[in-house]
């Protein structure tokens, strides 16, 4: 183990790789709302965070394991349609609460051109939150509508989208 007086011990969560407070600083930085993306195993998590002295406070919040409960999805929830959807509704309830523009916040994750997080992202954008972004790294309409895992797909992302904003994709 290093030691001396020029040691300096890192903070817990950066020597456990839980976060990055460079990035961290210069989204703070912005004082725009946090659109945090985070996947597990089984679920694709997106909210709407806020810096506070005291700590960050979550505006809105969505989880896909809530399109099994609230809206009968029949499919994997760490899926690209699901984590669009999720970010559909996590954006809806932001703008009912007052927010219009964010930043995305990938945390530890390695920007990857049309994965899950950018999907959860074009739902935040549908759902009609500002959000700057390159336009290439959105997963395609076919992707989002599941047509690489089932056919039978595209009806059910079509009514969930209806349920939740309104109008069709």
């Amino acid at each position: 183990m290093k030691t001396g007086p020029r040691y300096h011990v890192k903070p817990r969560r950066h020597r456990q790789r839980k976060t990055d407070y460079h990035r961290r600083l210069r989204l703070l930085r912005s004082k725009k709302t946090r659109i945090v993306v985070r996947r597990s195993l089984q679920n694709i998590r997106v909210q709407f965070v806020d810096y506070t002295e005291q700590g960050d406070a979550i505006v809105a919040s969505a989880i896909s394991s809530e399109l099994k409960d609230a809206y009968q999805w029949k499919y994997s929830t760490d899926s690209t349609p699901a984590a669009y959807l999720t970010g559909l509704l996590a954006g809806a309830r932001a703008k009912k609460a007052g927010v219009e523009e964010g930043v995305l916040d990938i945390g530890l994750y390695h920007p990857t051109k049309g994965s899950r997080v950018f999907a959860a992202l074009k739902g935040v954008l549908d759902a009609g939150i500002v959000c700057p972004h390159g336009e290439e790294m959105i997963p395609s309409k076919e992707r989002l509508a599941g047509a690489h895992l089932t056919k039978d797909m595209k009806p059910l992302i079509d009514d969930i989208h209806k349920k939740i904003t309104g109008g069709s994709i």
